[in-house]
């Protein structure tokens, strides 16, 4: 049945304060991940947000900025360009190539280019390439 890799989890990272917050907002830890297949990203931030990219359409991945705001954590956006974020630490950047799919509360949105705090950017990196 072909060469098909295991999925590999990387989990959303998070401050002490942002983590005790999202958890009080029913967002436990286990379900902030970004989940990387053959063919997808998948980023969950429990109920709050959720993204599933096929690869093909990653135009670039690297580090990216911190947020402007930095005491910020859950899933912001406009205009396409969203943070899914526990932390201002080990922020990620992923461009796509055409407008991808997400939903934010239950609600569909486009998604053009997505930042995501994670424990392990470098390891994410280095999978999405």
């Amino acid at each position: 049945m072909g060469d098909m890799t295991a999925p590999r989890r990387f989990p959303i990272s998070f401050t002490k304060a942002n983590r005790a917050v999202l958890q009080g907002m029913l967002i436990p830890p286990r379900r902030a991940y970004v989940e990387i297949t053959d063919d997808t990203i998948e980023v969950r931030l429990g109920w709050a947000f959720s993204a599933r990219i096929p690869r093909r359409l990653v135009a670039r991945a690297g580090p990216g900025k911190p947020p402007t705001i930095p005491f910020t954590a859950g899933a912001h956006g406009w205009r396409g360009r969203w943070l899914v974020n526990g932390s201002s630490r080990g922020i990620v950047e992923i461009e796509l190539s055409e407008p991808g799919r997400a939903s934010t509360l239950g609600f569909p949105i486009r998604l053009k280019t997505l930042s995501v705090s994670l424990e392990d950017p470098e390891g994410f990196l280095a999978a999405v390439a």
